[in-house]
């Protein structure tokens, strides 16, 4: 690496970015996971609130930029259709 100042600060600040960036993306693929696990558990109502809470994170990491819009889209509809295959029909 140079030694330039420009280059020190341009590090520093890759460093703070790569570590939000990380926290960010740990949430919601912790947030898709608890959502998996609600809806091949089969509760009544919780699958739809789990699911509405990674709708919102993915959401907030998309507008970040963390993960790409359709990266998050395609989360989205794996587990919202995952959701109402296991949802009774009524």
């Amino acid at each position: 690496m140079a030694v330039h100042p420009s280059v020190i600060k341009r590090h520093r600040q890759s460093l703070k970015r790569k570590a939000r960036n990380q926290e960010t993306r740990s949430k919601v693929r912790t947030l898709i996971k608890k959502a998996r696990q609600a809806v091949s558990s089969q509760t009544v109502d919780s699958p739809a609130v789990d699911i509405k809470v990674v709708n919102k994170a993915l959401g907030k990491a998309v507008s970040k930029g963390v993960i790409n819009r359709n990266t998050a889209s395609r989360w989205l509809s794996r587990l919202a259709r995952a959701a109402a295959r296991t949802a009774p029909s009524s």
